[in-house]
């Protein structure tokens, strides 16, 4: 799937666009249509960047009415777009169409509200997720799920990912943090979900929006839960001698009943990467690393510590270190926080992976793993969500040299298929995108796929957003038979009355 997806425009395309264009400029600002070439390839790609696809038009609107008019122009002339944020996502959810407008929300970048009293903050989508937390932390809060690319990830581009983080483990992915948000339809239509208060009467859309990877609406707001920083934060840092004793460890400690704020693991190439990039004082003598974080009151956080110390030991622990000071804390989180762009440093590419699977299967897939890395003979490392079983292998490959990409491919392939096998999921943050698209019959039975298309039909019968993404074969709406959606409701056709 390397290159560009689709041939160079021909003379009738050209055309075509030009009356796109001219359209789109009588609703935006002459510079927030963007059809040059050289300025489009900025665009070309999202942080997956094996696929690259130039766009027909980008459109940069600044306004939820401006989105509502692009979209009901686009509706009533068929035209396809793609929903882009900061272009971060790492399964090719923003990947262009040549025949498409991409549609960039990175104008909508303003704070709306701080409500500290009901610990609340409303935000257009285009804001970083850095930056919620950056805007309450003056009051002692902070915003949970704190993905490695927080810094530059945009809210809205979570709640279409459903992102997580390092401490999503106790904390809970976006879906949990989120209280409401404004969506724009394919047909225009401004819809509010949700809003300041933990739970709202009827079918849970805010749940079904959340995770949909821009391919039932376009989010142009988020409110999101704030929450209290922690009396007390310490950082535990664990070497093993193995990653099999390590993945043991990260059963027991969750099987004693300690839930901690995060708890992740890297494996010795990583350990050497993210140290030689971050001087986080990682040890470099052992095979696998836990990063264990417990928060609380001092003394819950203390006994805490001495528990899990104990766990590790019995697990083959081979050498602890406790973070002593909050930037002491901070710096062993920005080792792994760093660990992507670290591996870029010993590798000219690299294919960075999301499958989700049991924690008791972590030994076995770790193992397994290994064989397919010697099989391909491609180097990985391995960064990941040790707590909720996420993980993150980075396949290491060079695009220069003919057929690796491809091998990447297929070892990513091998990973996924083995986290469904054990009982897993293909994604756990990143979205299905194009890259596991052609892989979702492994997960899911044809009567499922055309059930999820079915709430796809309900909201964009036309498949004009995002298409291409998620389903391995798009069915026609009327071949279904539509969920129809009804002043916020819906409704099935031809059920009985009662």
């Amino acid at each position: 799937m390397s290159g560009l997806l689709m041939p160079p425009p021909d003379a009738d395309v050209m055309a075509r666009r030009a009356e796109i264009a001219s359209a789109l400029r009588a609703i935006l600002s002459e510079e927030s249509v963007i059809t040059e070439t050289n300025s489009l390839r900025a665009y070309e790609s999202d942080g997956l960047t094996a696929y690259k696809q130039l766009p027909m038009i980008v459109a940069l609107p600044e306004s939820t009415a401006q989105v509502s008019q692009i979209l009901k122009y686009c509706y009533s002339n068929g035209i396809k777009v793609v929903p882009r944020g900061a272009g971060t996502g790492l399964s090719g959810g923003a990947l262009p169409l040549a025949d498409a407008i991409t549609l960039g929300l990175t104008k909508f970048n303003s704070i709306l509200d701080i409500d500290i009293e009901n610990r609340a903050v409303t935000a257009q989508t285009g804001v970083t997720n850095l930056a919620i937390t950056d805007a309450v932390r003056h009051a002692g809060f902070y915003y949970a799920p704190d993905p490695s690319s927080q810094i530059a990830c945009t809210i809205g581009g979570n709640v279409a990912e459903n992102s997580g983080g390092v401490h999503c483990l106790k904390y809970g992915v976006t879906t949990n943090n989120l209280l409401g948000l404004e969506l724009v339809t394919m047909e225009g239509e401004i819809l509010r979900l949700g809003g300041k208060y933990l739970d709202s009467g009827g079918y849970d859309l805010l749940g079904l929006i959340t995770g949909s990877e821009g391919l039932l609406g376009v989010i142009t707001e988020v409110t999101v839960r704030i929450l209290r920083n922690p009396a007390a934060a310490r950082v535990i840092l664990l070497g093993f001698k193995s990653n099999e004793n390590a993945g043991e460890c990260v059963g027991r400690i969750i099987a004693s009943g300690i839930i901690p704020g995060g708890m992740e693991m890297m494996d010795k190439p990583a350990i050497h990467a993210a140290e030689d990039f971050a001087k986080a004082g990682y040890p470099l003598d052992v095979e696998a690393l836990l990063i264990v974080e417990l928060d609380g009151p001092d003394a819950e956080v203390d006994e805490l510590i001495e528990r899990i110390i104990c766990v590790a030991k019995n697990t083959g622990a081979v050498c602890n270190r406790v973070s002593e000071t909050e930037a002491e804390r901070l710096m062993f989180w920005a080792g792994r926080k760093s660990a992507f762009p670290a591996i870029g440093r010993i590798s000219p590419d690299y294919y960075c992976m999301d499958g989700t699977i049991p924690r008791k299967a972590l030994p076995t897939v770790l193992s397994r793993m290994r064989e397919l890395s010697e099989y391909y003979g491609l180097d990985v490392a391995n960064v990941f969500h040790a707590g909720d079983g996420n993980l993150h292998p980075l396949i290491m490959y060079d695009a220069n040299i003919p057929g690796d990409l491809e091998q990447a491919e297929k070892f990513g392939e091998d990973i996924l298929k083995l986290c469904v096998e054990v009982g897993g999921v293909l994604t756990g943050e990143h979205g299905v995108g194009v890259e596991k698209r052609d892989l979702m019959p492994v997960m899911f039975s044809e009567d499922d796929l055309k059930q999820q298309q079915r709430v796809k039909c309900a909201f964009d019968p036309n498949s004009l957003l995002n298409p291409g993404k998620v389903f391995p074969q798009l069915h026609r709406c009327a071949e279904l038979g539509r969920l129809h959606i009804h002043r916020g409701e819906v409704r099935f056709p031809n059920l009985p009355r009662f």
